[in-house]
């Protein structure tokens, strides 16, 4: 009797191992996927990166400087079986100090809204997404924002092969409306990027967010290095990261030679 209640108790053990495991290996699976949405910014995943951003040496003498904290929600909505809405503002809290010489200013920056339309299987191996970008004039001082409204296309398109992302992210904004005393927005906006993903989930990633003034005929180039790591505290799951940027290229009086990086985002997985 006692071998029966023996061999009885170690089949319980190695049963509720064994489904311990399965359920860990499950858990881990469901975060290495989390991990590789991320790296996907038309992912059907509603999360709120907070991306902060300093950079200096703007002006002729170099002492200006600006920190952005951009808050950026992403909310997908599903349209039908077949295709997906994801909408991703940015709303940019701005600090900068000297720009122009001898003038600090602190608030809210001009918000910028994309509507990507995205199928929800990929085409050919690619998630494609297409859609309208609104700039919004929500500035709160003059010297923050464009104080014009605007409005164009975006693009994305992007290939997931294993731990391997590489993409595009483009659009172009158009002012149709504002202060008449205020230049006109003429600006295009492209970014490639390409990340990888590890058995830990920790993503490298590598992009350009690059933007030419058509008004001004100028190009601003950050290049941005990256790293980032999932984590879990409790029921929250988010993803914290650092990175540093260097600017290849910068329009006149803008900032130049190297600036940082650091964002954290938060995941509601449904």
């Amino acid at each position: 009797m006692r071998k029966f209640k023996l061999k009885g108790v170690v089949l319980a053990v190695v049963l509720a191992t064994a489904l311990s495991a399965r359920a860990q290996e499950a858990g881990e699976d469901a975060e290495a996927d989390l991990a590789k949405k991320l790296a996907n910014p038309v992912a059907a995943l509603i999360s709120v990166p907070l991306q902060y951003n300093y950079d200096e040496n703007f002006g002729a003498d170099d002492k200006g400087s600006k920190s952005v904290l951009n808050i950026q929600p992403v909310i997908p909505f599903s349209l039908g079986e077949e295709w997906n809405l994801i909408t991703r503002t940015i709303v940019p809290l701005v600090d900068q100090h000297d720009i122009p010489a001898g003038t600090d200013k602190s608030g809210t920056g001009d918000i910028v809204q994309s509507f990507f339309f995205s199928p929800k299987q990929p085409v050919n191996g690619w998630i494609l997404a297409i859609g309208p970008v609104g700039l919004y004039p929500s500035a709160s001082d003059e010297l923050l924002g464009g104080e014009k409204w605007g409005a164009g296309p975006t693009v994305l398109a992007l290939k997931q092969t294993g731990p391997w992302t590489v993409g595009f992210l483009g659009n172009h904004i158009w002012s149709f409306a504002g202060q008449d005393d205020r230049q006109d927005i003429s600006l295009s906006f492209v970014q490639p990027f390409v990340s990888y993903i590890t058995k830990t989930k920790t993503t490298f990633g590598l992009n350009t967010e690059s933007t030419y003034d058509w008004e001004n005929e100028q190009w601003a180039v950050p290049v941005n290095a990256t790293v980032s790591q999932l984590l879990k505290v409790g029921g929250q799951i988010f993803q914290v990261g650092v990175g540093a940027r260097y600017w290849a290229d910068s329009p006149d009086n803008g900032p130049e030679d190297w600036g940082l990086r650091a964002t954290l985002t938060f995941l509601f997985p449904k």
